[in-house]
């Protein structure tokens, strides 16, 4: 009997240690993603929306933006995607709000596309991917905040696009919050690659649209 129940301790210990080495590695990965920049020449640029205040970019959204129009500038891609629905309340889009201020930063309307009914980032990443389909492209650069590289590739990956990240380095979100979201993003990822990023994110049924 003691015998069984030393081992099924060092089982226990074994499972346990072989979880805390996945999230270790797991972390490091969500780490070194952030620090990578993967801008090459593609047929898009998606932007993750953020919060938007009666039209007017939140500082988050704001520098993903301004990221996006500096490699638009670079003429790392002919597009941009702007991405989010309208939260409870709200009488703008993400993606509008976002729309919107690009268009203050001389980028034509033709060039931007408006994904407007993601409430999530694996909602409006699969509404995305869908219409992008339809226009034939794959290749696609994502920006978004450092520490949420890692899972939009992982999510993009799932999806079938060929996607790199291009984080934001002027992000207003700095100090203990950065390590707040590193730990978030390092159990969604964890999560994630077990069940797939579509269940991790609870998503059932995507609803596809077509760019506004």
């Amino acid at each position: 009997m003691r015998r069984v129940a030393v081992i099924a301790l060092k089982v226990v210990a074994g499972l346990l240690a072989a979880v805390l080495l996945y999230g270790v590695v797991t972390f490091a990965q969500v780490w070194l993603a952030a620090r990578r920049d993967g801008a090459h020449k593609a047929q898009a640029i998606v932007v993750f929306g953020a919060a938007q205040y009666n039209g007017r970019p939140s500082s988050v959204l704001k520098s993903r933006l301004d990221h996006a129009v500096d490699l638009y500038h670079r003429h790392v891609a002919p597009v941009i995607v702007v991405t989010g629905g309208r939260q409870p309340g709200d009488k703008f889009t993400e993606a509008t709000a976002s729309a919107d201020y690009l268009h203050t930063k001389g980028v034509p309307d033709n060039d931007i596309l408006r994904e407007v009914s993601g409430h999530s980032s694996w909602q409006s990443l699969a509404s995305t991917a869908a219409f992008l389909k339809v226009r034939h492209i794959h290749d696609v650069v994502l920006v978004s905040d450092p520490f949420h590289s890692l899972r939009i590739g992982g999510m993009a990956a799932e999806l079938g696009l060929d996607a790199s990240t291009s984080p934001t380095r002027t992000s207003p979100i700095t100090g203990f919050d950065v390590a707040t979201y590193m730990g978030r993003e390092t159990l969604a990822v964890a999560v994630g690659r077990i069940v797939g990023f579509r269940r991790e994110a609870g998503v059932k049924n995507v609803v596809i649209r077509r760019a506004g």
